[in-house]
């Protein structure tokens, strides 16, 4: 692939071989970052687990102390009793069956989806669908539950999702570039102190193997992991 020139300068600008501070990185993101557009900051986090062992597989969520940065659009699948209470919450489209044609039909103009436990016969259907857009309803994320109230406003306040990719890697968007550092700093912070909560027992050695902070356009560095737990 070929890269710009602006591209390679940026590169050539950061230390590959240095663990950095979380500020630091955070400071040489914004000192380097050369588009116009705000970027999304992402932590890729590789565990020293095997994802293709049941036990050790990690999958969760977790809310963002500092938000996401974004208007986050919820789609909620709900009985008639749960109506009101989805529409306090912030759902912004609410619906059953006649939703689910929707979607089969091309509707995807929304960020997340929530489900209470009696309409996932219903929503099943959709897995082909919304499941490799990472927004397929599961109880395990908490958007399969019956207080739907308190899953739609943590997705409305920046609640992420992740799991376990191909060699235990993890990926979590942590906010905007525009963010000031203390929101950065308690985002990567929260996911971090989530991720060691989930630590399983069958995992052995160094859980923490590699943990790189990057924006959208941006290097990707290296960040000190024992300085984050």
């Amino acid at each position: 692939m070929k890269r710009s020139k602006t591209w390679r300068s940026v590169q050539e600008k950061i230390d590959k071989s240095k663990a950095y501070p979380l500020n630091d990185a955070l400071a040489t993101l914004k000192e380097l970052s050369y588009v116009k557009f705000d970027e999304t900051v992402d932590l890729a986090v590789r565990l020293g687990v095997d994802p293709r062992k049941s036990d050790q597989a990690i999958r969760g969520s977790v809310v963002l102390p500092g938000g996401l940065g974004k208007d986050v659009r919820v789609v909620a699948f709900v009985g008639s009793d749960k109506v009101e209470e989805a529409k306090e919450a912030g759902a912004d489209i609410i619906g059953d069956k006649d939703l689910v044609e929707e979607i089969k039909k091309g509707f995807l103009d929304f960020d997340s989806v929530v489900a209470t436990p009696d309409m996932m016969g219903v929503v099943g259907v959709l897995g082909k669908i919304l499941g490799p857009r990472g927004m397929m309803p599961n109880p395990k994320v908490g958007t399969v539950t019956t207080d739907i109230a308190n899953a739609v406003a943590e997705l409305k306040a920046g609640r992420v999702e992740f799991r376990t990719e191909k060699g235990g890697i993890i990926h979590v968007p942590v906010g905007k570039l525009s963010f000031d550092n203390t929101q950065l700093v308690d985002n990567v912070n929260a996911v971090m102190g989530k991720l060691k909560s989930m630590k399983p027992s069958a995992a052995k050695g160094e859980y923490f193997k590699k943990v790189v902070l990057s924006s959208t356009m941006g290097p990707g560095l290296q960040l000190e992991a024992s300085e984050l737990v």
